[in-house]
């Protein structure tokens, strides 16, 4: 991997996008701990600090409530934060450089590949450009969607820039809500379980945001191409697979529970929504403290895969999930290959799913039992919690106000790496690599 050259300090681009995060969290803690940011008593540098990696990481999980306790200033920070956060700081940085009209460097080029977990430099600066493009008409489309549905329960001023912040935390999978403000803290969306506007909107923009940008570009290329690229292919499968899987899992367990008030097409919209924001929508339209602890596990299985690369998202990412279980299935079948579509998948990409996988559960689980022992919670709250956090899936089973400075701590750092990804903090903290002179002779290990 290249390295960029900074002065006399030599940075990857894994490092510099870990060092923009963190640049990203510290500006806004400041910004967050200011008196202006707060309705009340000024909040504290560890909650500051706590929202500000959730919107940078475009998490969701909230220790104080958005509509009540922050002002409108505190709002909007929040909002430039997980714009950023979600397209990518490098992202947001090249579209100030394409609208002062300035040449982007080779630099830039190396950084936005990594960023948007690109093979090469070419096309780049053009697949940003209608990243960009295919975002804001998105969200702008999301926000007129809402605030035409919003203005029947407030005023049009009120209406529209609940449409815009709402619209903009759901596509980039943030999932803050500000109906704290007319329905009481961290109310959700609860009262729109069966709103079809809301709910149909709020699917749309949250499977736009989570099959990531390339396919998106892929997408609106096929009536001229007239294919896809495995990647596509790959995401848009796995992607309605686990849709459909989960919501039938979700319509099936909780039938005779939390969706029996429901009338039919409420309990189908319900499901449906319940089965796409676990991975990483963060809207909800149901209390998760009132579902089935089977349902509640489904959730945390949801949130660790995650979304698609190159996406606002976070978990494993549903290619991943893919791989593995291609590579299970071409074990049990005796095949050498791992084929998807008639491509034969690399080892070094069977490898990457295999190591990423490992790292992520390690992390869940260290965080997990740390978690257990700061928090006074039940084991499944507190596996939902972390997972949630890593995911950045931004559902909670309401551990999340009442975490202890540990804890905030924690799921901190959770969040970081998770929107981060640990293959990528990984690559940001390895030493340099050094070239192996000779190799150990072949072993034999007995497994199963």
């Amino acid at each position: 991997m290249a390295n960029l050259s900074f002065g006399h300090v030599r940075l990857t681009p894994p490092k510099i996008l870990s060092l923009g995060f963190v640049a990203l969290i510290l500006i806004g803690t400041v910004l967050l701990s200011l008196p202006a940011a707060s309705t009340g008593e000024r909040i504290s540098v560890i909650d500051a600090m706590f929202m500000a990696t959730s919107a940078t990481c475009v998490t969701g999980l909230a220790v104080v409530d958005t509509g009540t306790q922050l002002t409108v200033f505190g709002q909007v920070v929040l909002l430039v934060l997980f714009q950023f956060g979600g397209l990518g700081f490098v992202t947001m940085a090249t579209l100030i450089t394409l609208v002062l009209n300035k040449r982007i460097s080779l630099k830039e080029r190396l950084l936005l590949q990594e960023s948007m977990n690109q093979h090469s430099m070419q096309g780049i600066v053009k697949l940003i450009r209608r990243v960009l493009i295919y975002s804001l008409v998105i969200q702008l489309g999301g926000a007129l969607l809402l605030a035409a549905r919003f203005v029947l329960d407030m005023s049009l001023g009120k209406a529209l820039y609940y449409g815009i912040f709402h619209s903009i935390s759901i596509f980039n999978n943030a999932g803050f809500d500000l109906f704290g403000d007319i329905h009481g803290p961290f109310a959700g969306l609860t009262r729109y379980v069966e709103d079809p506007i809301v709910n149909i909107t709020s699917m749309l923009l949250i499977f736009l945001g989570g099959i990531g940008f390339i396919v998106l570009s892929d997408v609106l290329d096929y009536r001229k191409r007239r294919r896809l690229t495995l990647h596509s292919k790959v995401v848009l499968s796995a992607s309605a697979a686990l849709i459909v899987v989960g919501a039938a899992l979700f319509f099936v367990l909780e039938l005779y529970s939390t969706l029996q008030p429901l009338h039919p097409g409420g309990k189908v919209m319900a499901s449906l929504l319940q089965a796409i924001t676990p991975r990483s929508g963060g809207v909800t339209t149901i209390d998760i403290t009132l579902l089935r602890e089977s349902t509640q596990f489904l959730l945390i299985l949801m949130m660790f895969i995650g979304a698609a690369p190159g996406s606002t998202g976070g978990g494993i990412k549903v290619t991943t999930f893919a791989v593995l279980l291609s590579t299970a299935w071409a074990r049990i079948r005796g095949k050498e290959d791992i084929v998807m579509f008639r491509n034969r998948i690399s080892k070094e990409t069977v490898y990457r799913a295999i190591t990423m996988t490992l790292l992520s559960l390690m992390l869940v689980s260290v965080a997990t039992m740390l978690l257990s022992v700061t928090e006074s919670a039940d084991f499944l709250t507190v596996l939902f919690e972390a997972v949630s956090a890593f995911g950045t899936s931004g559902i909670t089973m309401g551990l999340t106000p009442h975490l202890t400075t540990a804890g905030k701590l924690l799921v901190i750092l959770l969040m970081f790496v998770g929107r981060t990804g640990p293959l990528t903090l990984a690559y940001a903290i390895k030493p340099k690599n050094n070239k192996e002179l000779y190799r150990h002779p072949e072993g034999n290990i007995t497994i199963g």
